[in-house]
């Protein structure tokens, strides 16, 4: 056998071992998406023995026209920039204490990490005990001890508190993945770096500037866009605790099963694809850039 003709039997064996692989892509990933984008043209009939009706781009005018639509992205970029700033802020703080020596730092440890393990049906349900108009501590501390309100607030009633809670509970629970991603680099850093910086009389915050920051600015710049990602569509624990923040999952879970209009809802999903990737491309581009 020839050469040429052994590679060519060599790269078909090669296609056969992967095309397992490229069918089960293909049908998880791939088909999902393109019928996601074939209903977003259709009004989609309930009724699965009725045809879908294609409306061409009627959808995506109705979107881009209405306006809970827009406000409802607009309320999303503030939602995902605050949430993934102060959630990496504080992993980058507590990742830095938990990086010294301590007595107790693995049980330390250990604690930090437990919002992030526990259902979040449970801490939802904690979160709505704790702030509680008749009978929550926060009032009770706030309003009978300290005195900050008149009367308790309708935490979970009035649209900017509702937004604040919100950002506040998703900054805690998921603060802990981005300390242990943050503390995992810390701990690759060679010591010997440190050691030099002593000798040149560095101190705390030059060896934070020159040393740890520019070797986990990988690390915190993919954890920025994870979580932009996963904040984008974030939908669980922002309907379970309130219905007056209507974030894009809020917006698009209502559209889909409480007006039953899938194909609105399927170009809502179009939509945010095409955002999410575009900001995916400028994060990542400016970040390689740097």
């Amino acid at each position: 056998m020839s050469r040429s003709s052994f590679k060519r039997a060599e790269s078909r064996l090669g296609f056969l071992f992967i095309l397992p692989t490229l069918v089960l892509i293909s049908s998880i990933i791939i088909y999902p998406i393109c019928y996601n984008i074939y209903l977003s043209f259709h009004r989609v009939s309930l009724n699965p023995l009725k045809p879908h009706k294609f409306v061409e781009l009627k959808n995506y005018l109705t979107l881009l026209s209405d306006a809970s639509f827009v406000n409802s992205l607009l309320l999303t970029f503030a939602y995902v920039f605050t949430t993934v700033i102060m959630s990496t802020a504080v992993g980058l703080l507590i990742a830095l204490l938990m990086n010294r020596k301590f007595k107790g730092r693995g049980i330390a440890r250990s604690l930090v990490i437990l919002p992030y393990v526990a259902p979040v049906i449970s801490l939802v349900f904690v979160w709505q005990y704790m702030f509680n108009g008749i009978y929550g501590i926060v009032n009770y501390v706030t309003v009978d001890m300290l005195h900050l309100f008149n009367a308790p607030p309708a935490w979970f009633d009035h649209p900017v508190l509702s937004m604040a809670l919100v950002v506040l509970f998703d900054t805690w629970r998921v603060f802990p993945y981005s300390f242990m991603m943050i503390l995992a680099a810390m701990q690759a850093i060679d010591d010997s770096l440190y050691e030099a910086a002593d000798i040149d009389g560095a101190n705390s915050w030059r060896k934070f500037r020159a040393i740890t920051m520019p070797e986990i600015l990988p690390v915190v710049g993919s954890l920025v866009v994870l979580r932009s990602i996963w904040n984008f569509y974030k939908f669980d624990d922002v309907y379970l605790l309130t219905k007056q923040v209507p974030i894009m999952g809020v917006y698009l879970y209502e559209t889909a099963f409480s007006v039953n209009d899938y194909g609105l809802a399927a170009a809502i999903t179009v939509i945010l694809f095409i955002i999410v990737m575009t900001m995916v491309f400028l994060m990542r581009r400016g970040g390689l850039r740097r």
